[in-house]
């Protein structure tokens, strides 16, 4: 992935980083169907620390935590109490579990664009693999086959020009023979 940024929004006690070539790649690695960016919920990332982990697996959601388990309980505590005054009335009471009641329980939506499966993808990197796999092979059976066809090549021409000199030395020594007998012949 090509210029990529980093982006970071809280989740929990953990800040989610990514990174992504856009905020709207970076929402849809959240899982986010709101503008976290627009609501100032999520931010860029310039802090060359921050983003050496995000940097190093492009599109996969890295949650850091925020402060120790320690700090999280310290801040937990030093919360101020519901106020509970008015729990001494029964009709208090009765509206505190009404409210309770009534309140909608928050779920987390379906998402309707669910992420696209990588299933083909890596069923045509592996049928690329495959037919590269099977190309070099092929070539390398070509170029032996080739190498053992020019060695049978230079063993028949050896063998060959080395027949063919003696049947033309034995060709040249008949034609001196003919010759003389010829000559003979002629002056007898």
């Amino acid at each position: 992935m090509a210029n990529l940024k980093v982006f970071r929004t809280p989740a929990g006690f953990h800040d989610a980083y990514v990174a992504a070539p856009s905020q709207k790649a970076a929402l849809k690695a959240w899982g986010s169907e709101a503008d976290l960016f627009a609501r100032g919920i999520a931010e860029k990332v310039t802090d060359p620390k921050l983003m050496e982990k995000p940097l190093a697996k492009p599109g996969v959601v890295i949650k850091v935590s925020r402060g120790s388990a320690g700090d999280h309980f310290e801040a937990a505590e030093t919360r101020s109490p519901p106020d509970r005054g008015r729990r001494n009335t029964r009709r208090a009471a009765k509206e505190d579990q009404a409210e309770a009641t009534v309140a909608p329980v928050a779920r987390k939506p379906k998402k309707t664009n669910p992420r696209p499966s990588r299933a083909k993808l890596d069923a045509a990197g592996k049928a690329v693999d495959q037919a590269s796999a099977n190309l070099k092979a092929g070539l390398a059976d070509i170029d032996a086959r080739m190498r053992a066809l020019d060695a049978e090549r230079r063993t028949l021409q050896a063998e060959g020009d080395k027949r063919v000199t003696k049947l033309e030395a034995d060709r040249d020594r008949a034609r001196r023979e003919y010759q003389a007998r010829l000559e003979k012949w002629a002056r007898s």
